[in-house]
């Protein structure tokens, strides 16, 4: 009896995959006879990264259309014309939340994003979908954390060096600052390190080397930065370049062009003369290069308007840093602009991984907390099926 009852079962259980896989063939014959593959295609280009993920399995030829390069950035220009960004809390500690944490703000969502690493760095922002997490005695790590594909960048000269210091317990060194970006002419993939010489022992006013992701080399780029930087900051990158503060008296933003692989002043920054460099900051909102700065108890936010072809700043927002305090750590270490959902909700986050994350609204001037203080930092994303 008991033997004839699981040949019924085994035999159920077959024909309901047969009955599966008779529907799946079935549905894929009926949209190749109703839609043309390319209206397919147009559609498929609306759908979030877990659907496409799944869809693969559909058909070779739905596979072979997600796979595609020029699917995946028709798909990424979608999804970044369509919405707000998303933002991930990215954390690398083992006893992190392992469930996760999510909340919607309109069409941005916010959640956390567990990487198993010993890196404790993260590069500002991402770029198309791509985050960098670093550390100057490792190889840094690019990261989809949409697809979880990953890919580790052979170690610098820098941080050969750091390094071969740290085993030798010399550690009168800096931890300078990596850049992550895209040249948007041929499409590349590139980190950069600019650091100023003097602290390294070095001749030039600054030292920069690049990773090329095609050739999969770091290089020396001559020449380097003809002004200082200011080391305490992130550089953040926009629009096929990368930018730095730079130090002094008159800070200027400083930019490197990803494809020329040349340095220029892109403008200055007159409200930041002769200020504290630890409390300014530059960040990307609403796709804008803008610069956060601390006013006595004010802190203030200017956003960078190339409209015109003329570069005029303009004051996006002022925080009153009185309101909350303990949420703002002090008044010398701002809260970091991360980014602008639901078009007035602005993210910020405290300047160490464990600091508070703000919402901040910019039409009636509130205050709430996000999520409870936990390790990890705030970024700014956009969903992409890259992985290779």
């Amino acid at each position: 009896m008991l033997k004839r009852d699981c040949s019924s079962v085994v035999g159920s259980e077959r024909e309901r995959d047969g009955s599966s896989l008779a529907l799946k063939r079935h549905c894929s014959s009926v949209v190749k006879l109703l839609l043309p593959h390319d209206v397919v295609g147009l559609i498929l280009e609306r759908l979030p990264v877990e659907s496409l993920l799944r869809f693969k399995c559909v058909s070779n030829q739905w596979k072979s259309t997600i796979e595609s390069q020029c699917f995946q950035e028709r798909q990424l220009i979608r999804r970044m014309e369509s919405r707000g960004p998303d933002v991930l809390v990215v954390s690398f500690a083992d006893d992190e939340d392992k469930y996760g944490r999510k909340a919607v703000f309109g069409s941005s969502i916010v959640s956390t994003f567990r990487f198993p690493t010993l890196h404790t760095l993260i590069c500002y922002g991402s770029c198309e979908g791509l985050i960098c997490i670093y550390c100057v005695y490792s190889p840094n790590i690019v990261v989809n954390p949409a697809t979880k594909w990953h890919r580790s960048c052979p170690l610098s000269n820098l941080q050969q060096f750091l390094d071969d210091k740290f085993e030798k317990k010399e550690y009168d060194f800096p931890t300078p600052k990596l850049a992550f970006g895209k040249d948007k002419l041929n499409g590349t993939y590139k980190q950069v390190w600019l650091y100023n010489s003097s602290e390294f022992r070095l001749d030039d006013v600054t030292t920069c080397e690049v990773f090329d992701f095609s050739n999969n080399a770091w290089r020396y780029v001559h020449p380097a930065s003809p002004y200082r930087i200011n080391d305490y900051q992130d550089p953040v990158y926009s629009d096929g370049s990368v930018h730095w503060l730079t130090e002094g008296k008159e800070s200027k933003i400083l930019s490197f062009h990803l494809h020329t692989e040349t340095f220029q002043v892109l403008c200055e920054a007159p409200f930041l003369r002769e200020r504290d460099p630890v409390g300014d900051s530059m960040c990307i909102l609403d796709n804008r290069l803008c610069v956060s700065e601390i006013n006595g108890p004010a802190q203030l936010i200017w956003s960078l308007d190339s409209s015109g072809g003329n570069k005029t700043w303009k004051k996006l927002c002022s925080i009153d840093l009185t309101v909350n305090i303990s949420w703002f750590f002090s008044f010398s270490y701002p809260l970091a602009p991360i980014a602008i959902m639901d078009g007035n909700k602005l993210l910020l986050q405290g300047r160490n991984s464990w600091g508070h994350r703000v919402i901040y609204d910019l039409h009636d001037k509130s205050y709430d907390l996000l999520f409870d203080p936990s390790t990890g930092y705030a970024v700014y994303y956009y969903q992409r099926l890259f992985s290779a």
